[in-house]
């Protein structure tokens, strides 16, 4: 059984770093399998125009399926977002499109309109609309054009724990649209220098939306992955330590069981195969219940 003490509709968050090569894709879907090890119902979002996660949950042929995709409840119908939704043995899944190639295009173009609409000035709406697909004026009504990913997440009737989404690793409209979303992020982050960087630029990222929108960002934790026994790894886990004193900072080291599960289609959590990094993803879970308020009379063993 299960309870979530407060707070309504699933508990969300995404799962960004702008850097490439941080494993992001294979934290959130071990997270997403560590939650459902606990029991946990999750709706898993590949939010990248890139499909890794989709490819990474064994639906490869969903990335080329005709409309209505991720682009048009992003872009168009928001209610069409169900209608996408794939059902799994650890998670349902709403799979990304070859036509989200189109989407930062898009939300920007939106996110134009807004704009105009607010601060005003001699810009023709309709001019702008004509360089979209789909966006129109009329479906611009407010001062930002975020919160697509949030509408089209309302009309859902599917009754879920968690909604994790897996955002691009870029920073622009679309992460934007995936923060707002969620307004909770994971951040995993590889131990070597350049992470400092790529770190700074995601807290100012999240910054700038919270100045745009009223959203409020809070930062879950922070997944140390690909960890090795360097002196350049001691040294960044001591530098997320002390960037982030009130996270918590876990550590994944490089194994290859995890590649494996990732090409199967599956969460370590689904194989056969014993790893003992599935210890740290299970930490990460019940980290997750503690912080979003779910309690358990009983929890699979």
């Amino acid at each position: 059984m299960m309870n979530r003490q407060s707070g309504t509709g699933p508990a969300r968050f995404c799962v960004t770093n702008a850097k490439g090569g941080t494993g992001k894709t294979t934290v959130a879907i071990n997270v997403a399998g560590a939650l459902n090890d606990r029991g946990r119902d999750v709706l898993f979002i590949d939010l990248d125009p890139q499909g890794n996660a989709t490819e990474g949950v064994g639906l490869v042929e969903a990335y080329d399926a005709d409309p209505p995709t991720l682009f048009d409840a992003l872009t168009g119908d928001p209610s069409a977002l169900g209608e996408l939704i794939c059902e799994g043995e650890e998670m349902d899944v709403i799979p990304s499109s070859i036509d989200m190639l189109q989407a930062e295009h898009e939300l920007t173009i939106a996110d134009l309109i807004a704009r105009v609409n607010t601060q005003g000035g001699d810009i023709d709406q309709a001019a702008l609309a004509s360089f979209a697909i789909n966006i129109t004026p009329e479906m611009i009504t407010g001062s930002h054009a975020l919160d697509t990913l949030d509408r089209a997440l309302s009309t859902l009737d599917a009754d879920y724990d968690y909604v994790i989404i897996d955002c691009p690793p870029f920073y622009g409209k679309l992460t934007d649209t995936g923060m707002y979303a969620a307004q909770n992020v994971l951040i995993p982050a590889l131990t070597e220098a350049t992470s400092e960087r790529a770190i700074e630029l995601l807290m100012d990222q999240m910054a700038a939306m919270e100045r745009q929108t009223d959203a409020s960002i809070n930062t879950l934790g922070v997944v140390a992955n690909r960890v090795e026994t360097t002196s350049e790894d001691e040294t960044m886990l001591e530098w997320f330590n002390m960037a982030f004193p009130d996270s918590p900072v876990w550590e994944v080291r490089k194994r290859v069981a995890l590649q494996r599960a990732f090409s199967a289609g599956q969460s370590i959590f689904a194989t056969e195969e014993s790893c003992d990094m599935a210890a740290v993803f299970e930490d990460i879970a019940e980290e997750l219940d503690e912080q979003f308020g779910f309690t358990d009379t009983e929890v699979p063993a």
